[in-house]
C-alpha cells in the first residue's frame, strides 16, 4: 500500500498542486504566499499519513481539496486568536465568513480563474524573468526546488533566492492576484509565453540527463498555455500559435526515443507512431492563430512543424518551404541559433557545402549542437577530417548521455565508411 500511496500522492500533487495553490492565494492574497506553500504541503503530507492507514479514497481530488480548505480555514482562526494584527489574511472579510469564502473559491470555473491569475501575478514585471520561470514551476507546476534547480542546471540555493526574490516584490508592493487589462494584458502575456516556450524546450531537451524527455515539463508548458488559449478575455493569435508549435511537437513523443531510451533520428522514426490526435489539434490551432493574418515567431515555428508533421517522408518534406519560414524567422531574430536550425534546410535545398558556410558565418563555438550540425554537413559534403574533428567537439560539449552515445557512433562511422561515400542523414534536425 506505501508504494502505492506514493505514487498516487506524487501524481496528484502534480496535478492539483497548481490549482490548490492558486486557489488557496485567491483567499491569502500574494503576500501570504508562504503560508499558501505550507498549505499545499500540508494537504501532501495529510494524503500521506492518512491514505498509509486509512486506504486511497475513492475521490482522492476531493478529498485533497477539502483538507487544504480545512487546513487554510484553521490556519486563518489561528492567527485571529494569536495576533489580532494577522487577522488580515482576507481583508475585510469576518471569521464567520471565511469558510464560505474558501468553499467559494474551489469552484471548478473559480479555480480556473485563479490559476490565470496566479499565471499573470508570476509574470509581474517587477519579477526578473529566472524568477517568473521558477514561481511559475512551484507554484503552478508543483515542482519542488530540487526538480527546478535540476531542470535549469542550477543550485537549490539560487532557485530559493529566485523564489524569495519574488515573495519579497510581492509581500513589499501589495500586489493584487487580479488579471491585468490592456497593455499590461498584453505585456504580460508576452511574458508568460516566453516563460512557458522556455519551459517546454527545457521539457524536450534536457541539457543534462541520462534521457533526452521530461514529459512533465512539456506537458505543463502545454496544460498552462491551453489554459490562456481557452480564456475569451486572454486568448490571442500568438497564444493559439504556441499551443500550435507545443502540440505538433507533442505528437512525436513517442518515437523520439526507442524502447532502451536511446535518441531516435527524425529520419528514422516511425511516422505511423505519430500521435494523429494530437497533430489535427496542433494543425486547428495554428489555423485558429490565423497565420496569413500574423507572423510572430510562434507562428513561423509551428509553421515549421506542421510541415515537417504532415511530409510522408523525410524526402517527401517541403524544405524551400522550411527554409523561407526559416529566413522569416531570422530576419525577425537575428539568433545564430535559427541560422544553426536553418542549416538543415539549406542542406537540403543548396546542399551541404552551402550549410557549411551558413554555419561558419554564424559560429557557437561553445554549444554541442552546433559543432554537431557542423559535423554533418562536413560528412555529407565527404570532408571527413573536419566532421570528425567537429563531431569531437560535440562529444566534449554535450552533457547529455544519450545524445553523446549517438555521436559517438556518428564519430565511429565515419572511420568505417570509404572515402567517396556521404553521410546518409542528418544527426540533428530543427524538428
Amino acid at each position: 500500500m506505501s508504494t502505492e500511496v506514493n505514487q498516487v500522492v506524487e501524481h496528484l500533487f502534480r496535478e492539483e498542486s497548481g490549482k490548490l495553490a492558486s486557489s488557496l492565494a485567491r483567499s491569502f492574497g500574494l503576500s501570504k504566499l508562504v503560508d499558501v506553500e505550507d498549505i499545499v504541503q500540508d494537504a501532501l503530507l495529510a494524503a500521506l499519513t492518512d491514505w498509509s492507514f486509512r486506504g486511497i479514497p475513492e475521490n482522492p481530488t476531493a478529498w485533497l481539496h477539502r483538507v487544504a480548505k480545512n487546513k487554510a480555514v484553521d490556519r486563518i482562526r489561528k492567527r485571529k486568536h494569536e495576533s489580532k494584527e494577522e487577522t488580515e489574511l482576507l481583508p475585510g472579510m469576518k471569521a464567520a465568513t471565511v469558510s464560505l469564502e474558501m468553499e467559494r473559491n474551489f469552484l471548478a470555473w473559480e479555480i480556473e480563474d485563479s490559476q490565470l491569475r496566479m499565471m499573470f501575478a508570476c509574470a509581474h514585471p517587477g519579477i526578473p524573468m529566472e524568477s517568473q520561470i521558477a514561481l511559475v514551476l512551484k507554484t503552478l507546476c508543483g515542482f519542488s526546488v530540487r526538480e527546478i534547480a535540476s531542470a535549469f542546471l542550477t543550485q537549490e540555493a539560487t532557485i530559493e533566492k529566485r523564489l524569495g526574490r519574488a515573495r519579497k516584490y510581492f509581500r513589499d508592493h501589495h500586489v493584487p492576484l487580479d488579471a491585468p487589462t490592456g497593455v499590461d494584458l498584453a505585456k504580460r502575456r508576452d511574458a508568460i509565453l516566453a516563460s512557458l516556450y522556455l519551459l517546454f524546450n527545457e521539457g524536450y531537451k534536457r541539457t543534462e540527463s541520462e534521457g533526452l524527455l521530461e514529459r512533465d515539463l512539456c506537458l505543463e508548458a502545454l496544460r498552462l498555455a491551453l489554459l490562456i488559449a481557452n480564456n475569451e478575455a486572454m486568448r490571442s493569435p500568438e497564444v493559439f500559435a504556441l499551443v500550435a508549435l507545443m502540440t505538433l511537437i507533442a505528437a512525436r513523443f513517442d518515437t523520439r526515443t526507442n524502447e532502451h531510451g536511446d535518441m531516435v533520428l527524425l529520419s528514422e522514426q516511425d511516422r505511423s507512431r505519430w500521435n494523429k490526435e494530437l497533430i489535427d489539434t496542433g494543425l486547428r490551432y495554428l489555423f485558429r492563430s490565423e497565420p496569413d493574418k500574423y507572423s510572430s515567431s510562434y507562428h513561423l515555428e509551428a509553421a515549421i512543424q506542421s510541415l515537417h508533421i504532415t511530409a510522408a517522408s523525410l524526402e517527401a518534406t517541403d524544405w524551400p518551404a522550411i527554409l523561407g519560414l526559416y529566413k522569416r524567422l531570422y530576419a525577425m531574430k537575428r539568433s545564430p541559433i535559427i541560422a544553426m536550425h536553418m542549416s538543415v534546410s539549406v542542406s537540403n535545398v543548396h546542399g551541404p557545402e552551402a550549410a557549411i558556410e551558413l554555419l561558419q558565418k554564424y559560429p557557437l563555438p561553445d554549444y554541442y549542437l552546433y559543432h554537431a550540425m557542423l559535423g554533418d554537413a562536413f560528412a555529407k559534403a565527404a570532408h571527413k577530417d573536419d566532421a570528425r574533428h567537429s563531431f569531437s567537439r560535440a562529444i566534449e560539449l554535450t552533457r547529455n548521455a544519450r545524445e553523446k552515445s549517438l555521436l559517438e557512433a556518428r564519430l565511429s562511422a565515419i572511420a568505417i565508411e570509404d572515402a567517396g561515400t556521404p553521410m546518409s542523414s542528418p544527426v540533428f534536425t530543427p524538428a
